[in-house]
């Protein structure tokens, strides 16, 4: 009867027989819920110390691949202005080309006067010699 009448009032003996407010048994769930809490906020902790390490692993694989990229865009860019210097020494050489073909051309009709004119000049000396 004085345990309905304590119980009645919320107060009750622990197992030491010392008056609580809370039920035994409410202390206990309370007790293990507490445990519970703290090991979930240690396995939150751990977690988030994991994904931050994580983080910080993918950001420097990510500098890393912009570094590349980077890189990459550079040697394609040289390559383009190498591919571009070789196309105007192609078309310095193809002009050079054509005024020397332009030049030699000149040279044979030059030449090929300077043979008409020797032959003429060969044929005067001839012809000069003979009336004599």
């Amino acid at each position: 009867m004085a345990k309905g009448i304590l119980g009645d009032a919320s107060l009750h003996f622990d197992e030491l027989n010392k008056l609580r407010i809370l039920d035994p048994e409410v202390a206990q769930q309370t007790i293990e819920l507490k445990e519970e809490c703290k090991a979930f906020v240690d396995k939150i902790a751990e977690f988030q110390k994991i994904v931050g390490s994580l983080i910080g692993l993918v950001d420097q694989l990510a500098k890393a691949a912009e570094n590349e990229k980077m890189k990459a865009i550079g040697a394609r860019n040289l390559l383009k202005s190498i591919a571009k210097q070789r196309e105007a020494q192609q078309q310095q050489l193809q002009a050079l080309i054509t005024e020397k073909k332009m030049q030699l051309e000149r040279y044979r009709v030059e030449y090929e006067t300077l043979c008409k004119i020797e032959a003429d000049q060969n044929e005067f000396i001839d012809q000069f010699i003979f009336q004599k």
